[in-house]
Parts: structure tokens; sequence; C-alpha cells
């Protein structure tokens, strides 16, 4: 008796996971797919001439990995480095990113019927980055498109290798 029997296909296909993290008061989910690793926040080797939201780049396992402060770039207004902060690391079609965040608060499996579009509000968040609203209970996440995000330009990490 495998587990699989009660699965549909259908279900297998459409519900994704998403990891959820915080930024300020917002929760947002990104595709867990794109997650390589969660890991404590330690102080990244400063480059120079980088916007302050790009706090460096750690060496992971011989990777160097540039590390950004998204709080810093969606203009929270604290951000403190702390035992809860964490970084997760990315791991994007074309390279590896950390991105640094409040906390990470669990991984959730969201079925299609619990997504909605995007709103049409002003957000720091370019629009073309937020995939849709998910509802679990009386949560609300912002799901991004990460990867679009990482490769924008605001952010800095364009590959110049074009």
């Amino acid at each position: 008796m495998g587990m699989m029997e009660h699965v549909g296909e259908a279900s297998l296909a459409t519900a994704r996971e998403y990891l959820t993290f915080r930024l300020d008061q917002e929760e947002f989910g990104i595709d867990i797919l794109r997650v390589q690793e969660i890991r404590g926040y330690e102080p990244p080797t400063r480059i120079a001439n980088a916007p302050d939201f790009m706090k460096g780049v750690v060496n992971l396992r011989g990777t160097i990995v540039p590390i950004v402060d998204m709080r810093l770039r969606f203009g929270c207004s604290k951000a403190e480095y702390n035992s809860f902060t964490v970084v997760i690391i990315l791991n994007l079609k074309a390279r590896v990113v950390g991105i640094v965040v409040d906390s990470v608060s669990d991984v959730m499996e969201l079925p299609p019927e619990s997504l909605r579009p995007r709103p049409e509000i002003e957000s720091i968040i370019d629009p073309g980055c937020i995939t849709g609203l998910g509802s679990v209970g009386d949560r609300m996440l912002i799901l991004l498109d990460i990867e679009q995000l990482m490769s924008s330009p605001g952010m800095g990490l364009s590959s110049n290798d074009g």
C-alpha cells in the first residue's frame, strides 16, 4: 500500500509549497523549490560602492554568495541583527543569492483555491514580482516571484556576463 494512492493527479500538479517569512509586519511566501538552505546571519564581507541593502558576500562552501538585506531593500523601519535574523539561501537559475529576513515562519502548501490575484496597490515591491496573495486561515501571504525580484534592475544583481 503506497501513500500515493490517496493523492489525485490534479492535486499533485497544483498545490505548491511556499517558504513563508516575515519582513516587518508583512508575511511573504516564496517557492520552496528556490530555497537551498536557511542559515543564521553572519556579517558578510562588504563590497565597496554597493548599495546599503547589499550587505556584502559570504563564501558558502566555495561559492561566493551576495547577501541582500530585504528589510533595507523594502524600506522596513528597522533592521536589527540578532539571533532570530535569518538568511535564506536561494538557488536561482543564474546564481545563488542570500536574502536577510526578520524570521522564517514555516513551509505551507497552498492549494490553488487559496490563491488570490495580486491587488492593484502601490507597493515598494515591483508588482511584476508579486505573483499573488495566499490566504490561509487569517494569514495573508504576499507571494513573491523571487527569481524575478532578484533579477530586477533595482537589486543591482543583474548578471553582467551577457
